[in-house]
């Protein structure tokens, strides 16, 4: 892998990791801390989802028009001076306020990275995107194992930890990314382009399979909301909740060549290999349904994070291979506001349906709506009959 894509690897751990002090433990601090309803949890978890998902479709423009450097370090600073401020003011609705702020900040940043991922190595494939997929996770093991541990003494600690990593990522795209965009020259402003979308049937693909990857995150961001105060409920210790994501993002750093040797011989396009998530998914919300202790919401974690390490790095894979010249940004943006989207729609979703029904529903309806997005990943490249850019064939990639 070139220097460049190290550089990116690295920021993207590091934001991940000051992101993860926090994230996890969000609907905890809301409704334990400042006194409020699941319900109202999950609404404010879903504006600061809706402030990502406005920030992913700025991200991703930004990066067809200006670059990939001066879009994260935008993105960077709204941030940090969001959480900066977090760490004196995090009472309601204050803490509502900044974590608008955080959203629309952070969601500038992940769409501009995974685009300069597949620019500045563009014969790495699908390879980029596991790296940045990887660095994430081993963000989210150390953040929400750190997390759990810190909150236990004071969520003061937190906000504290969280700026303090924003800071040290800000210094590493500073430093790091200036000459990353001119080394490469091979990004076009989508203002030079005639026409939006050139090649409709490539965007309309997208939009079928990112429809099934949202339904597949409204059911993954139960996690961090509604099971994760389930948990609370059947005195589970917190940090053997947030022990759980620790052993997602190991499991995803150390649980790679068994999932590569895997797709190898049983998922040969990315298609297949995205079904076998859903499957997967499916398998974990079950197991989910019946736990009532620690190990089975670990069993669960592991079967779910089996089925992640399939499904979200094959999307920006195939956002990539379908984007024409110069609009890498604008689909990165699209898959990853639809991933917030899903993040967005889940805490609400959840949080009215624990809050005025149970459980029990929730976790089937979220069953149903995996087995939607069965349906739409199969149905996505119907009509697709370009040829897939990259390294990959048509066939590889499921057309």
């Amino acid at each position: 892998m070139p220097r460049s894509l190290w550089l990116l690897i690295i920021g993207m751990m590091i934001n991940v990791t000051g992101a993860s002090f926090l994230w996890p433990l969000n609907t905890i601090y809301i409704h334990e801390h400042l006194g409020k309803s699941l319900t109202v949890a999950g609404f404010v978890l879903m504006l600061n989802a809706a402030a990502s998902v406005i920030g992913n479709l700025v991200g991703g423009i930004l990066f067809d028009k200006i670059g990939g450097y001066k879009s994260i370090l935008l993105g960077i600073i709204i941030t940090l001076v969001s959480v900066i401020t977090l760490m004196f003011f995090h009472q309601w609705p204050v803490y509502m306020y900044l974590l608008i702020l955080i959203g629309f900040g952070s969601g500038i940043v992940f769409p501009a990275t995974y685009a300069l991922a597949g620019t500045v190595w563009p014969e790495g494939g699908r390879k980029s995107f596991n790296a940045i997929y990887v660095a994430q996770n081993v963000g989210v093991a150390a953040g929400a194992s750190l997390g759990g541990i810190v909150a236990s003494v004071s969520f003061n600690y937190i906000f504290i930890a969280n700026a303090a990593l924003y800071a040290v990522f800000f210094l590493i795209a500073f430093f790091g990314y200036r000459n990353i965009d001119g080394a490469q020259g091979s990004q076009t402003s989508i203002l030079d382009q005639k026409g939006v979308v050139k090649n409709r049937t490539k965007f309309t693909a997208l939009v079928i399979l990112c429809t099934g990857y949202l339904l597949c995150w409204v059911g993954y961001v139960q996690w961090p909301s509604t099971i994760s105060s389930h948990t609370q409920s059947l005195n589970i210790p917190l940090h053997q909740y947030s022990l759980l994501w620790t052993i997602n993002g190991v499991l995803i750093v150390c649980g790679q060549p068994l999932i590569s040797l895997f797709v190898k011989r049983f998922a040969k396009t990315i298609k297949k290999q995205m079904v076998i998530g859903f499957v997967i998914f499916i398998g974990s919300f079950i197991v989910a349904s019946y736990a009532e202790q620690f190990t089975g919401f670990l069993v669960a974690m592991v079967i779910l994070t089996i089925g992640e390490m399939l499904i979200w790095p094959a999307v920006p894979t195939i956002a990539n291979d379908l984007a024409p010249k110069g609009r890498q940004g604008f689909y990165q943006g699209f898959v990853n506001s639809t991933a917030t989207g899903g993040r967005m729609i889940g805490p609400l979703l959840g949080g009215f349906v624990v809050d005025y029904y149970n459980m029990n529903l929730l976790f089937y309806i979220i069953i149903g709506l995996l087995t939607i997005g069965i349906f739409t990943t199969i149905l996505y490249d119907k009509k697709l009959t370009v040829a897939v850019k990259g390294d990959q064939t048509p066939s590889e990639i499921g057309v």
